[in-house]
């Protein structure tokens, strides 16, 4: 593990536990928060049983992102919202900057990345974000933009055209937005995918190719043709 890699990686742990960047949490580092997280040897030994619980349960092998730049976020595997930030160095030891929207572009890393929940509430979503994200096949998924993206539109033309300007687009895909009645539902990493097709207008619709077939657990949820 590089030392870039290894920073990220204290990162991601960080922000498994803290809402934001140390000083807004009181905190002098990044280290100090982790420390205070491990010196109570309970909470400690509460951390290892349940990464214990989890190792033995996987469902999937995790993989290495296709990606030409560090970054410790795992194919296959799931994260909040928080530690995919970390994992992208945007949620660092300086910055958590108020995140909400579905969408982000790191232009540092000419990559964009899509939150994707599949099965929406008129609850916690807006008529004009109700969009229709689903799985075609295992490597097929049809994506909606938010309402004003537009084909002329900068974004657009940077989803069309991501592969002729060396971008990347990657995917991370949840069943619901919450789970066991008020826990934010983590977000699948489905890894990059490649632009296919596109049709309409404020919104597009995508039709993207995933580079790793998504798990197969996850297909029939994904998937609105089946029930």
């Amino acid at each position: 593990m590089n030392g870039k890699e290894e920073e990220l990686m204290l990162n991601l742990f960080y922000y498994s536990f803290y809402q934001a960047h140390p000083a807004k949490e009181g905190l002098s580092s990044i280290k100090q928060g982790i420390e205070n997280v491990l010196e109570h040897p309970v909470f400690k030994d509460e951390i290892k049983q349940i990464l214990e619980v989890l190792y033995e349960s996987l469902e999937t092998i995790e993989l290495e992102p296709n990606f030409d730049f560090t970054c410790p976020l795992q194919v296959h595997s799931q994260y909040s919202t928080a530690q995919i930030m970390a994992g992208f160095d945007y949620y660092n030891e300086d910055q958590s900057p108020a995140f909400r929207e579905g969408v982000k572009y790191f232009n540092d890393k000419n990559l964009d990345i899509f939150f994707i929940t599949l099965n929406k509430s008129e609850k916690d979503f807006s008529p004009s974000t109700l969009y229709e994200d689903y799985a075609i096949n295992e490597t097929l998924f049809h994506w909606e933009t938010q309402s004003r993206v537009s084909e002329e539109s900068p974004t657009g033309q940077r989803y069309i055209h991501h592969r002729q300007i060396g971008g990347k687009i990657a995917l991370f895909v949840r069943e619901y937005k919450k789970e066991k009645g008020s826990i934010p539902s983590p977000f699948v990493f489905l890894g990059t995918a490649n632009y296919i097709k596109h049709s309409g207008n404020k919104p597009m619709s995508f039709v993207w190719e995933l580079e790793v077939e998504m798990p197969s657990y996850l297909v029939p949820r994904a998937n609105k043709n089946i029930l």
